[in-house]
């Protein structure tokens, strides 16, 4: 008991670095580019292929972690961060810094992902939804931190400094899980059934119905985070103003991650997932009506209290699934979807905006959510009331 506990501290340490790393040049990256000389095009490029590194490497990466164990994975994924940290500074050019970004990203999917995996053995029957949700809670702290983080080196010491910080954060967090953190090999999915395969697990009715749903959610959060942005300099609402929304919206996530991970494991996780996408849903689509600064921080703030009702929830399902096929391979499904949703968002978005205007794609956006809050119910009548009956 006292070991889990300092192994959760060990991987919550780490995951807080890692994003913290990447949420101080994530909104530096853009503005490097395009003095790279990067067009629009090559930025949505630059920005997607972390995404799709990540949607194309972490089922495999997950079902390996599984077979051979954790550590190794989450300890290269690492170690490749900080030194492809140092790579964006000496990129040369928009295609080395592509090849920079696509490498991070199969070095992201070998650290969050697995990291998850292993707090999911962890996690007690009948806990799954809390256990999960305070790890979460590194994961948004440390990307909401990043971006104000950034802004001050940048204009304390200079536009390398980000990425040297990324770079010491991630060696930090590399030291650390070498020194502490013990193997998981023999332990890593106990009943896992070794005969399922990737295909076998993509096939199952109850991650299919999760996949679904947590890559159109992806895109309604996508849509939020790309062209929120945007449309904000119409109502008259500056840079920074932007900058603050999406921090309290992240950090809202993080703050009601505990208590809705609590409330996933007492009650309906089902509902509370349904009623946070509608939440969301709601919130995306209310965009256009927003004529200020006020208007665009409020309905944020729902989006980010809509996702902090169904992000516990759905972990504690992902889970218990995982304790059936293999942690790993249920982690890395969970995250590739999410990636899948991440690299669509802005190019769904764009061909909308370009064909009619940004409310549309709000007003997509929200539509999709419903889209999949009707889906998820439908599914879950068929194959996930099982899956939460199994803690019971």
């Amino acid at each position: 008991m006292k070991g889990d506990h300092r192994i959760f501290e060990i991987l919550f340490i780490s995951v807080f670095a890692a994003m913290l790393g990447l949420g101080i040049i994530g909104p530096l990256l853009p503005i490097y580019a395009e003095n790279l000389g990067a067009t629009g095009l090559w930025i949505g490029i630059i920005f997607s292929g972390f995404a799709a590194a990540r949607a194309i490497f972490m089922p495999m990466v997950g079902r390996l972690s599984d077979e051979s164990g954790r550590k190794k994975f989450i300890v290269f994924g690492l170690l490749a961060y900080a030194v492809l940290s140092l790579g964006y500074v000496t990129a040369g050019s928009v295609y080395s810094l592509t090849v920079v970004r696509f490498l991070h990203g199969i070095a992201s999917a070998m650290v969050v992902p697995i990291a998850m995996a292993y707090v999911g053995d962890l996690s007690k029957k009948g806990e799954e939804g809390a256990h999960m949700a305070k790890f979460q809670v590194s994961f948004f702290l440390g990307l909401g931190s990043g971006p104000l983080l950034g802004g001050v080196l940048n204009d304390a010491f200079g536009f390398a400094s980000a990425f040297y910080a990324m770079a010491g954060l991630s060696s930090l967090a590399f030291l650390v899980v070498v020194v502490f953190l013990p193997e998981t090999e023999g332990r890593s999915a106990p009943g896992m059934d070794e005969r399922i395969t990737l295909k076998g697990i993509y096939r199952h009715p109850a991650i299919s119905a999760i996949l679904a749903f947590t890559a159109l959610n992806a895109i309604v959060r996508g849509i939020l985070l790309v062209f929120m942005p945007l449309y904000a300099p119409k109502i008259s609402v500056v840079p920074g103003q932007v900058g603050l929304i999406l921090t309290v919206s992240i950090f809202l996530m993080a703050v009601f991650q505990i208590p809705m991970g609590r409330m996933a494991d007492r009650g309906n996780a089902t509902s509370m997932i349904l009623a946070g996408s509608l939440l969301s849903a709601a919130s995306l689509a209310l965009i256009p009506t927003a004529d200020s600064f006020w208007d665009l921080f409020i309905v944020a703030s729902a989006n980010g209290i809509g996702s902090a009702c169904m992000v516990p929830a759905l972990m504690a399902l992902t889970v218990k699934l995982g304790k059936e096929i293999g942690m790993g391979a249920s982690m890395g499904a969970y995250n590739t979807a999410m990636s899948v949703g991440m690299v669509t968002a802005p190019l769904l978005g764009g061909v909308v905006m370009d064909a009619s205007s940004i409310h549309s794609v709000f007003l997509l956006g929200g539509g999709l959510g419903v889209a999949a809050t009707v889906l998820f119910y439908l599914s879950m009548r068929r194959s996930l009331s099982s899956v939460e009956g199994s803690s019971e």
